[in-house]
């Protein structure tokens, strides 16, 4: 699945071959000027994001490419993007973001390697993938955006500006702004309201499973909480703490891998505590990826 609501990705191991650590960046730097004379390629900072993407998205999709001057990965990213963004004719703008002069916005959206590619939609924001991708997977990425820019109503260039699309139900509004907010325990409040009133409503079901998630987990030190797995390998609370670490560092495979062998070796309440945790773990990724198709059936065949 491409797009979630707001900020509430699923991980999904996206490509990030040859992305780049920015746990070095340094202090900001004077951005360069515009390489491509395209109208569909700007080059946008923290002081026009605003209007340059937000508000233009609610028009188009953009594409927000993060990128530094020193990036290997992004000399091969950007040209493609540009040279598709031309080609495309308008039918989504490339905004381009050079993370050295604008570590703040790099920094809120939690960027932390680079090239970095996120969407912007409808006035919303979305990850989109990390890394040097090949040109066959990001026309199938591109695909994915006109088809949700299709179906969120967008008016496409030349077109009259659509209001954003906002969800009808409060409660999902409220859960929204607590999410933002990282006040995840409102999140999953709110959530719980809206399943009070709509009992099996599938957004709030994802959304709460989400919010739970960050709730238990994103303060968490995962380096303590993997060794603190490791040392207690019988312990249930330590082995779904670390599960859900893993998930958040987007290593699905080790969190699936991690709660069926102790579903396998476990019995009585603690299996049932992992079995549960892992189908909750299930319903925040993406349910199309083969690691979760695979996981649900070796999850069936342990218990079976």
């Amino acid at each position: 699945m491409l797009l979630t609501r707001g900020m509430q990705r699923r991980p999904t191991d996206l490509n990030i071959a040859g992305a780049v650590d920015l746990s070095g960046l340094g202090k900001p730097a004077t951005p360069p000027a515009s390489r491509s004379t395209s109208p569909y390629v700007i080059d946008v900072t923290e002081a026009d994001f605003e209007d340059k993407v937000l508000r233009a998205s609610l028009q188009v999709p953009v594409l927000i490419d993060f990128w530094a001057d020193w990036c290997g990965p992004c000399k091969q990213l950007s040209p493609l993007l540009e040279r598709l963004a031309e080609e495309f004719n308008g039918a989504w703008i490339l905004a381009k973001i050079d993370v050295e002069a604008n570590q703040g916005i790099a920094g809120q959206l939690q960027v932390q390697s680079i090239p970095a590619v996120f969407l912007a939609l409808g006035g919303r924001l979305v990850p989109g993938f990390t890394g040097a991708i090949p040109e066959a997977d990001l026309r199938g990425f591109l695909d994915q955006v006109l088809a949700a820019a299709q179906q969120a109503g967008l008016p496409g260039p030349g077109g009259e500006v659509a209001a954003p699309v906002v969800p009808t139900d409060p409660e999902i509004i409220a859960a929204e702004d607590a999410m933002g907010a990282e006040d995840y325990a409102g999140a999953v409040a709110a959530y719980d309201a809206l399943l009070n009133r709509k009992p099996g409503d599938p957004e709030a079901v994802l959304g709460k499973a989400w919010a739970s998630l960050l709730h238990r987990a994103v303060d968490l030190d995962p380096a303590a909480v993997i060794a603190a797995a490791a040392a207690a390998p019988d312990d249930v609370a330590a082995q779904t703490a670390a599960a859900d670490v893993e998930v958040l560092s987007e290593q699905i495979q080790a969190a699936i891998d991690r709660l069926i062998g102790f579903v396998k070796r476990s019995s009585g309440d603690d299996r049932t505590i992992a079995r549960t945790h892992l189908l909750e773990l299930f319903s925040v990724l993406d349910p199309e990826d083969e690691r979760i198709v695979t996981g649900r059936r070796a999850l069936s065949n342990a218990l079976y």
